[in-house]
């Protein structure tokens, strides 16, 4: 008869935990990309402006117009400059996150080795079971076949 994995509550804790470990990277990773996409956003806008604002230079500017493209330019750079940051951030989050998966795996791996070590004992275990009683049952048909 095969006995159960002994330590089959904690096996199960390990594969709920390595899960939410993977959704938990999956969330963070989602966020860097989204971190990402909006610097990128930010910086194609800063891109576009600069070159209306080129434009506007080449046909002529005046004084108020001028101040208010630098003014809007400087909180572009500075909303791009707290999106990078942020961006930085969010990497170093799922860099935390991503070695956090790697550990909650290593360990559910080390307790599904044992759990198959355990599984494969077992077997071997019902395996010489099985054959002592055949054994023994061969053993009595012969003895039976041998008394008259």
């Amino acid at each position: 008869m095969t006995r159960p994995f002994p330590l089959q509550t904690v096996l199960e804790l390990m594969r709920s935990r390595n899960d939410q470990a993977t959704q938990r990277l999956a969330t963070l990773i989602a966020t860097e990309q989204s971190a990402q996409r909006k610097l990128a956003m930010l910086l194609q806008y800063r891109d576009e402006y600069s070159a209306r604002f080129r434009l506007a230079l080449q046909e002529g500017l005046g004084q108020p117009e001028w101040r208010n493209y630098q003014d809007f330019l400087g909180r572009l750079d500075e909303a791009i400059r707290q999106q990078q940051q942020t961006v930085a951030l969010q990497a170093a989050h799922t860099a935390a996150g991503q070695a956090e998966w790697q550990q909650q795996r290593s360990r559910r791996k080390a307790f599904d080795t044992l759990s198959e070590r355990h599984r494969a004992r077992e077997t071997r275990h019902d395996l010489k079971q099985e054959q002592k009683l055949q054994d023994e049952f061969a053993a009595r048909i012969k003895d039976d076949e041998q008394t008259p």
